[in-house]
C-alpha cells in the first residue's frame, strides 16, 4: 500500500507525503499568514497539540521538502512537468521530484521531529510515534518514486496518459466511459460504483485512492448499491491517504490480520459537529479527490479529470450514482470553491484537461 506526498500545485504546499507510502507534507496556503514564523520545537517533552494554536501554525522551515535525488525523468515533450516548468504561475510551485510515498526508508527520528509540526494528512502532529513507526517500517523502500515511468521500457519517450475519475454528478449520462478507459491508467476514489454506470465512468481501475473514513463510509452507504469492497485486481494499486490515528490503526490491523473495533473507524465529526460553529483550523484538509488528482499530476505526463467540481455544478446531483437528485453540500472541512478555481486554472493553462459541461 502506498501513499502520495502532499498536494502542491495550488499554493506553496507539501512537506513530505501521506498515503501509505508518502511522507506527510505541510499544506499549501492560499494567502500568506500574518502570524510570525516559528522555529521547530527542540525538546522532546514539548509535544505539539492543535489546541495550542488558534490558527494554522507557520514555521520557518515550511519550504523544506523531501525530494527524490537521481530519480527518473520524463522524456515526454508534452508532459505536465514540462508545461509546469514553463508556466510563470507553476514553475516555482510544482516540484517534479517530490517524494510521494511514505516508506521505511523515509521514516526516521529527524523526519518525525520535522513533520510532527504539521497535522495529518500533512504531517504527524498528535499522532503516536510507536504506532506510526510500527506501521511505516513494514513498508519496504520504494525503488522509484516515479512508479509509472519505471514501468516503461528503457529509452521510451511514451507519454503516460491518466484519467482521474471523481464521483461528481456531472458524469451521469456523460457517455465518457469509453474515453476514460482509453487512458493508460485510470484513478478512482472512495465509493467508485462501476456496475450500471460503465457507459459514463468506464470499467478499468489502475489506482484507487481512499482514507479509512471514506472507504468505510462508502461501504456502509453504498453497500446495498453494489459497492461491497475496494476495487480488486492484480494490477490495482492502492493510495491510502493517512489523515489521522484511525488510518494508522486501520493499517496496523490490516497488516497484522486483526479485527479493529468499529468505533475506531466510523467518524461523524463533519455531519453535526459543534466544531462547525467555531473557527477550528484543524479540521480542514483537501478533498480525497483533490489529493488523488494532485498525486496523478506527479505520476503522469498527461492528466484528464472527470467528475470533479466545475462551474455550474449546481445543475447536477452530488454523485453520478445518486438515485434521486441531491444538492452538493459544502462542509467547512473542505474548500470546494478553492478546488474548483484550481482545476479550472490548470485546465485553462493546458496543464490538465477537465471534463466540463457548457453552462446553458
Amino acid at each position: 500500500m502506498r501513499t502520495p506526498a502532499r498536494a502542491r500545485p495550488a499554493g506553496r504546499g507539501a512537506k513530505g507525503a501521506t498515503t501509505v507510502a508518502a511522507p506527510p507534507e505541510k499544506r499549501a496556503q492560499a494567502t500568506q499568514s500574518s502570524a510570525p514564523l516559528q522555529g521547530p520545537t527542540t525538546q522532546r517533552g514539548q509535544k505539539l497539540r492543535a489546541a495550542n494554536f488558534k490558527s494554522d501554525p507557520r514555521w520557518d522551515f515550511e519550504e523544506e521538502y523531501s525530494l527524490e535525488v537521481g530519480g527518473l525523468k520524463t522524456t515526454c515533450p508534452d508532459s505536465v512537468k514540462v508545461k509546469a516548468s514553463k508556466s510563470p504561475w507553476l514553475q516555482n510551485l510544482f516540484l517534479p521530484n517530490l517524494t510521494l510515498f511514505l516508506d521505511s526508508r523515509h521514516f526516521n527520528q529527524s523526519e518525525w521531529d520535522r513533520l510532527e509540526h504539521f497535522p495529518p494528512p500533512f504531517g504527524f502532529m498528535e499522532l503516536n510515534f510507536s504506532l506510526v513507526q510500527k506501521v511505516v517500517t513494514r513498508f519496504p523502500p520504494v525503488p522509484q518514486q516515479q512508479l509509472l515511468l519505471a514501468s516503461l521500457p528503457a529509452g521510451s519517450s511514451q507519454c503516460i496518459r491518466c484519467a482521474v475519475v471523481g464521483n461528481g454528478g456531472i458524469l451521469n449520462n456523460s457517455h465518457m466511459g469509453q474515453e476514460i478507459d482509453s487512458h493508460d491508467y485510470v484513478f478512482r476514489l472512495s465509493g467508485a460504483i462501476i456496475k450500471g454506470y460503465e457507459q459514463d465512468v468506464g470499467t478499468r481501475t489502475s489506482f484507487y485512492g481512499f482514507t479509512a473514513f471514506s472507504l468505510t463510509q462508502s461501504l456502509i452507504i453504498l453497500g446495498s448499491r453494489g459497492f461491497r469492497h475496494a476495487p480488486l485486481g492484480k494490477d490495482v494499486r492502492y493510495l491510502h491517504f493517512l489523515e489521522g490515528t484511525r488510518d494508522y490503526e486501520w493499517l496496523e490491523a490490516l497488516l497484522l490480520n486483526q479485527t479493529l473495533v468499529k468505533k475506531n473507524l466510523f467518524w461523524f465529526r463533519f455531519l453535526r459537529s459543534k466544531t462547525l460553529n467555531s473557527v477550528h483550523w484543524r479540521i480542514y484538509r483537501p478533498t480525497t479527490g483533490a489529493l488523488l488528482l494532485l498525486t496523478a499530476l506527479q505520476l503522469c505526463d498527461q492528466v484528464s479529470a472527470y467528475g470533479f467540481i466545475t462551474e455550474g455544478h449546481e445543475r447536477f446531483s452530488d454523485h453520478y450514482y445518486d438515485k434521486s437528485w441531491k444538492r452538493t453540500v459544502f462542509y467547512i472541512n473542505h474548500d470546494f470553491k478553492l478546488e474548483r478555481t484550481l482545476w479550472k486554472r490548470l485546465h485553462d493553462e493546458g496543464i490538465i484537461w477537465l471534463y466540463q459541461r457548457p453552462v446553458l
